[in-house]
């Protein structure tokens, strides 16, 4: 079997272990059992993740993980946003990617969930309000932790490395808010709260967390286009299926290029990732999947709701759960106007290497 074939099936068999939790033909009540509850995700399905060696995907073999690259995480994001899944695989994938091996075995595990917390407050400008640690002690305070009320313990960013906090240690202070897709995102507080210093950097973990939450909004956009075709094929309106309308049948075309658009970018920019060293190489192929699949997104489950009509707009009907969601992650570890600049800020680089 020649590589390119290799990686299909490996690719494959990602795709296939992901039907146990995150069938493509499911429905949605264990989706809406948990919205707006705390901590907004099932410990016991993230234990069945772990079983199953997802959080170690791209961990290599000789710590544990599995070894595999960002293209088969991509192929199991999208098929969690397929099935709108809330357990925070991608935050956690991040964080297995740098911790040491000496802490992997209770997280691999499922038994101890830790998260990373990176995102300074708008005010942290060069010295002035960032995360600090010295003496063993961080004090700081992070933005935007996703899930946070579900983490055991929080793997911080700080100058020139990490810090690995327990939750439940003094100084630390969380506060969470709800969001529209009925999880929550954290405020982390810290005030020489006890740490334990890491080697490490998260500039790369967080290329392909923002890769891979891109291909989540693969999924999202993909299974709403498809509930929606179904609906157009069965709901009736002057004696005629509403599908058969030209009108809607063009905006329906317009969708599922979009749909077909974003699969493209999202396959291609995993595959180059994961063969990609340069540093400015690697951000322009995030930022250009990260602003296509934000855009196509907004664009698709929008268009989808208003394809449903009033009932569209309800509570009770699916799209509206996969609207909530790329509301959430749209804007997730940038925006397409943030991705869209960084691209044309590297770009230049790109050449010179």
């Amino acid at each position: 079997m020649s590589t390119a074939e290799d990686r299909s099936e490996s690719l494959r068999m990602i795709r296939d272990s992901a039907a146990g939790i995150a069938p493509r033909t499911g429905d949605f009540r264990r989706i809406r059992a948990l919205r707006f509850t705390d901590p907004g995700f099932d410990r016991g399905v993230w234990r069945e993740m772990c079983e199953m060696g997802w959080l170690g995907l791209l961990v290599p073999e000789s710590r544990g993980g599995s070894g595999l690259g960002v293209a088969e995480l991509c192929a199991l994001s999208e098929e969690l946003g397929a099935s709108l899944i809330p357990e925070p695989l991608i935050p956690g994938t991040m964080a297995a990617m740098l911790l040491p091996e000496s802490h992997l075995s209770d997280v691999f595990a499922g038994e101890r969930i830790v998260l990373p917390a990176w995102q300074e407050a708008p005010h942290a400008i060069d010295t002035v309000g960032v995360t600090r640690l010295a003496g063993g002690r961080v004090s700081g305070k992070k933005l935007f932790v996703p899930m946070a009320s579900g983490a055991d313990a929080f793997l911080v960013t700080v100058p020139d490395g990490l810090a690995l906090v327990d939750r439940s240690a003094s100084g630390v202070r969380l506060e969470t808010v709800q969001t529209q897709d009925g999880g929550t995102m954290g405020t982390l507080t810290l005030e020489d709260a006890p740490a334990e210093a890491l080697p490490g950097d998260a500039t790369e973990a967080l290329e392909v967390a923002t890769l891979a939450t891109s291909a989540y909004l693969l999924g999202v956009m993909d299974r709403v286009f498809g509930i929606t075709l179904d609906y157009l094929r069965t709901r009736e309106q002057f004696g005629r299926k509403i599908g058969s309308f030209q009108a809607l049948q063009h905006r329906s075309a317009d969708l599922k290029i979009q749909v077909a658009l974003t699969r493209a970018v999202v396959e291609a920019g995993a595959a180059a990732l994961d063969r990609t060293r340069a540093p400015a190489a690697r951000q322009a192929i995030v930022s250009r999947v990260k602003a296509r699949a934000s855009e196509a997104a907004s664009l698709v489950t929008r268009a989808c709701i208003q394809l449903h009509g009033g009932i569209g707009y309800t509570d009770a009907a699916d799209p509206g759960l996969f609207l909530r969601k790329m509301m959430v992650l749209s804007p997730a570890y940038g925006s397409a106007a943030l991705h869209r600049a960084r691209f044309r800020l590297v770009s230049p680089e790109m050449e010179e290497e």
